[in-house]
């Protein structure tokens, strides 16, 4: 009841600024009509400079009112956006969202983000698992079981399995499958120390998926481990020498060496 009677006044104030902000229009509006007849005929006694500083009155009137009936006519839209508006929108969109099947979202990825918030892991594990049997077309689900088996549990090859499975599991969007490579073989390289592995799954996101974005990158990944490969080459070979060489200048100088 409370609110509903703040809308009322909200509501007249914004109606009474409207009025008064129309009838000092028309104050100005007759004030300029005398002040041109009084000029086209000469203004003998010079009322129309009273007339003008009048005017001038009105109009600063006029622009405080305008300030005041903009504030009060943002404050009633934004009062009605808010509380009328957006949760009208926000609800048709939530609807839209559960029809297309991403209640899973909701439920299920909920579910399996709170047993891990507590830690337990083989729990979200599980509750990621019907996720994925319930959005078979979510990568997610399988993402976030490879981290958990990852980061959490200390099981990179565990984590891989469940790429390779999800992978293998069904056919999935270009996206989905080049997202799943490289996370594939960036756990191949970085965890397992496994280049080699890795560069043969970046080949084959450039081999797959040519012409996109997905084989410029593999393209890239590819450039950048063999500039890295080359530089440790290089860094272990002078190191190799210098240690070479400090060998030989000890063995010719055995005073010095002894």
């Amino acid at each position: 009841m409370m609110r509903w009677f703040m809308y009322l006044v909200l509501a007249a104030l914004v109606a009474g600024s409207w009025m008064m902000f129309s009838r000092t229009g028309r104050e100005m509006a007759d004030l300029t009509k005398q002040i041109d007849a009084i000029e086209a005929k000469g203004d003998l006694d010079g009322s129309a400079a009273a007339l003008k500083t009048l005017h001038q009155s009105k109009e600063g009137e006029r622009t405080i009112e305008g300030i005041l009936l903009t504030f009060l006519s943002a404050g009633l839209f934004g009062i009605f956006f808010v509380v009328y508006a957006l949760p009208f929108f926000a609800q048709r969109a939530t609807h839209a969202v559960f029809d297309s099947g991403e209640m899973v979202e909701k439920d299920v990825m909920h579910d399996a983000r709170s047993l891990m918030a507590q830690g337990d892991y083989e729990g979200a594990i599980e509750a990621f698992k019907l996720a994925a049997a319930a959005d078979p077309l979510n990568r997610l689900p399988w993402v976030e079981i490879a981290k958990i088996q990852k980061t959490n549990l200390g099981d990179p090859a565990a984590a891989i399995q469940t790429i390779r499975h999800a992978l293998e599991s069904q056919e999935w969007e270009i996206n989905d499958a080049a997202y799943f490579l490289f996370r594939l073989a960036e756990l191949y390289d970085e965890v397992e120390g496994n280049r080699a592995t890795a560069v043969a799954i970046m080949n084959q996101v450039i081999e797959q998926f040519p012409g996109t974005r997905h084989s410029a990158n593999a393209s890239h990944k590819l450039h950048e481990w063999s500039v890295a490969d080359e530089a440790a080459a290089a860094a272990a070979e002078e190191a190799e020498f210098m240690a070479r060489n400090s060998q030989h200048q000890a063995e010719g100088n055995p005073d010095q060496s002894a």
